[in-house]
């Protein structure tokens, strides 16, 4: 037997409630849908059984509720869903299009509520690592291989970029932690030093100094310099050490790659201050930089007061716990 709907009658323009102006108002629109998203799983049950006294059940709400609930969803729309026959409900052709996007909407947040808790198992979750991309052909692999050793199942989203662009990964929730230089001094952020990795002035194997191993920086200030764009820590590095050796760099190329800056240096186009290669390159030499200190340091950077999920916690412990031999995989020097 179909249940009857508890009728409140009211006519189209008497319905009360926030409905869309004639022109479209942005404002009117998020507040229908601020009083809708509540009632649209009740009214998908109403309008899968036809029966509010079989959908009530099935929902584990009180009937008078279900029925409350459907009278107020019509007067917010200005639009009849049902119609009402005597004992019988059923659909109107408003009801039945309405419907179509109301179980898609409800079959896209349970696909999102399945993913986000996916992301946050333990044993299977997801980790959104950013990473620079100087670490992305050894040292990177070799650090989520290790830790899946013991974490099987954990899946990550890896991002290569630069320092600055991976921080505002970080304030915008795309990333849950990066490895990046320097390590950032934010309020909104911790940096945690990890390890730090020396520089090599990098020359074309004919150059002057190629038969060397050692050089002090500071007999290369007349060298044409080719280096990262501004704005990359490496950069920024660049230009402190060089300062600190007595020059300003006379800037040839810029780019944004470290092995594309070797490839020009390889060209003859200039010199370089980079960190050691994965594999060496043929046509440069790489020197040990005796003076100034020339190094990076590379920490691991997450958002202050960000709730960690067990997947990205489990990993944020493990890179910490690398202090000191994270770059372990990195070529000694010359």
């Amino acid at each position: 037997m179909h249940e009857t709907l508890i009728i409140v009658p009211v006519t189209h323009q008497q319905r009360p409630g926030p409905r869309l102006s004639p022109s479209g108002d942005t404002s009117d629109m998020e507040d229908i849908v601020a009083a809708l998203v509540p009632r649209l799983a009740h009214f998908a049950g109403v309008a899968r059984t036809e029966h509010v006294t079989r959908a009530a059940g099935e929902l584990r709400v009180p009937q008078s509720t279900l029925s409350r609930a459907m009278v107020r969803l019509e007067q917010d729309l200005g639009v009849d869903l049902f119609a009402r026959r005597g004992r019988t409900v059923s659909l109107t052709p408003a009801g039945r299009s309405f419907l179509r996007s109301v179980e898609r909407a409800l079959a896209e947040i349970g696909r999102a509520v399945e993913e986000v808790r996916a992301d946050a198992d333990p044993a299977g979750g997801k980790v959104a690592f950013g990473f620079l991309h100087t670490m992305g052909s050894e040292t990177v692999p070799g650090l989520i291989r290790a830790f899946r050793a013991d974490h099987p199942r954990v899946r990550f989203s890896l991002v290569q970029n630069y320092g600055e662009a991976m921080l505002e990964g970080l304030r915008a929730g795309e990333l849950d932690l990066c490895l990046t230089s320097p390590v950032p001094d934010a309020p909104d952020l911790v940096g945690r030093r990890l390890d730090e990795q020396k520089l090599r002035l990098v020359v074309p194997a004919d150059h002057r100094l190629a038969g060397r191993r050692r050089v002090r920086l500071a007999e290369a200030a007349d060298e044409a310099f080719v280096t990262l764009e501004p704005g990359y820590g490496l950069r920024r590095i660049t230009d402190d050490v060089c300062r600190e050796a007595g020059f300003v760099p006379r800037v040839a190329f810029e780019g944004e790659e470290a092995e594309t800056l070797r490839g020009l240096v390889a060209a003859g186009l200039g010199v370089a201050l980079l960190p050691p290669p994965a594999v060496p390159r043929p046509g440069v030499v790489e020197l040990t930089v005796t003076a100034p200190r020339a190094v990076r340091e590379i920490g691991v950077a997450w958002l202050e007061g960000h709730p960690d999920t067990p997947p990205v916690a489990a990993f944020k412990r493990f890179l910490l716990s690398r202090r000191g031999r994270l770059l372990s995989t990195t070529p000694p020097d010359l």
